[in-house]
């Protein structure tokens, strides 16, 4: 299938908690980041197509907030390929602030790591 996304996108190489905003459960862990949306793992699967209102906790590396809140959609929600009990959950963000897609932006420039893919040939290439 070729790939559909406009937007970089890169593998999430720090542990960083999404939790619901309005119940405060945790919703997953972030495991692929790009400046349009995001993949948690998490161990409860969701309904695709479904608001959220969600907040990330945030360190002094990145900003002097401790936390924001935005708006996400659910697109969609798989078993983990590899761990049965995990889920892979695609999320597309709806509404963030200015300020907070600053830090969404650094964030994904600061934890995110270069994507391995294929190119027509089969020869690997990294893509930012």
């Amino acid at each position: 299938m070729p790939e559909r996304r406009k937007l970089n996108r890169r593998d999430f190489s720090y542990y960083m908690r999404v939790m619901n905003e309005r119940t405060g459960e945790l919703v997953g862990h972030l495991s692929d980041i790009s400046t349009g949306g995001f993949k948690l793992e998490s161990r409860t699967p969701v309904t695709s197509n479904q608001q959220y209102v969600l907040r990330m906790d945030l360190t002094n590396e990145i900003s002097q907030k401790d936390h924001f809140v935005f708006v996400a959609r659910s697109r969609w929600c798989q078993r983990h390929p590899i761990d049965p009990m995990l889920y892979n959950i695609g999320f597309e963000i709806i509404e963030m602030t200015p300020e907070d897609l600053e830090i969404f932006v650094r964030i994904f420039e600061k934890y995110g790591s270069p994507v391995k893919v294929k190119n027509k040939d089969n020869t690997d290439y990294w893509w930012r």
